[in-house]
């Protein structure tokens, strides 16, 4: 049994640590606003790039002079999985979820005899994913400098992947990010990039009323080249976005639950404390009292 001045130091200790979650949360609640607004700002652009391009894409008759990027290159023997994660932990099962994802991908995949490269984008991603597919991870990005998150970030990344599938070295890449739905939700997502994975245009056999007819210059097949490439770079930058705004929320839930568990830890250890400090004094007593009937 732990002496009482075990049991103090103990109390002391939880109790530091206490107040660090707790700074934590409060640190974490803090920007968890911030990276919930440019998240939420950002969703409408990309889904409305997805209904440009897919309107494009629907008015290019020829498939055999289409981009590669949107009809891909006619197979699916290697795949680039982009897996994008955070730079520090603590905050719950969010980076192990996002790895979790995209490894079972990764080994269905291999089992159906594919070839699987992948990028990892933050330290927690490789770290997650070395143990069982080190050999598969061929590139590893991380923001540990950054600040704030820009457009210029998710550019860098997409040049790269661009640059790797014009080389040939890929056929099919996926993103995996962590798409936030509120503070204790936090949906991990795979996005198919290359080829474009566009939603399908509706038809109901009517015009809508809203409807309008375009016509673009230069033709829809030279627009839709160029803005495939920049759609890459815009869904990456989306799922960094994401993935700030649901590590923040997960890290708060994360030091919230730690905060109480702590609270009820020392609860129990000063219940603990306090017993022992009684039995000891107790003890003490009638040894008094024994003494001095002794006499």
């Amino acid at each position: 049994m732990a002496s009482l001045k075990d049991l103090r130091n103990r109390i002391a200790s939880v109790k530091a640590t206490r107040k660090i979650t707790k700074a934590m949360q409060m640190v974490a609640a803090a920007k968890l606003r911030r990276a919930q607004e440019v998240a939420t700002a950002a969703r409408p652009y990309a889904e409305r790039m997805d209904a440009v391009l897919a309107s494009l894409a629907g008015k290019i008759t020829s498939r055999e002079g289409a981009s590669p990027l949107l009809v891909g290159t006619g197979k699916s023997d290697t795949h680039l999985l982009i897996v994008m994660t955070a730079e520090r932990g603590l905050c719950g099962g969010f980076n192990s979820n996002i790895a979790k994802l995209a490894r079972a991908d990764a080994l269905r995949l291999m089992r159906d005899g594919k070839t699987v490269k992948i990028m990892t984008v933050g330290r927690k991603g490789a770290d997650n994913l070395r143990r069982d597919l080190n050999k598969q991870i061929i590139d590893r990005r991380d923001f540990r400098g950054v600040r704030q998150l820009s457009f210029t970030d998710a550019e860098g990344i997409a040049n790269r992947v661009l640059d790797m599938f014009e080389a040939g070295e890929f056929d099919v890449a996926t993103i995996y990010f962590s798409e936030f739905q509120s503070v204790i939700s936090q949906k991990p997502t795979p996005l198919q990039i290359i080829p474009a994975k566009l939603p399908e245009a509706k038809d109901d056999g009517a015009v809508a009323k809203n409807s309008a007819v375009y016509e673009y210059e230069p033709d829809e097949q030279v627009i839709l080249g160029q803005l495939l490439k920049r759609n890459i770079a815009t869904q990456i930058f989306r799922g960094l976005l994401e993935n700030a705004a649901s590590e923040q929320g997960a890290r708060m839930s994360a030091m919230d639950n730690a905060t109480r568990n702590a609270g009820d830890m020392i609860d129990k250890l000063t219940i603990t404390y306090n017993r022992q400090r009684q039995a000891q004094i107790t003890k003490e007593l009638i040894e008094i009292i024994s003494g001095a009937e002794a006499l």
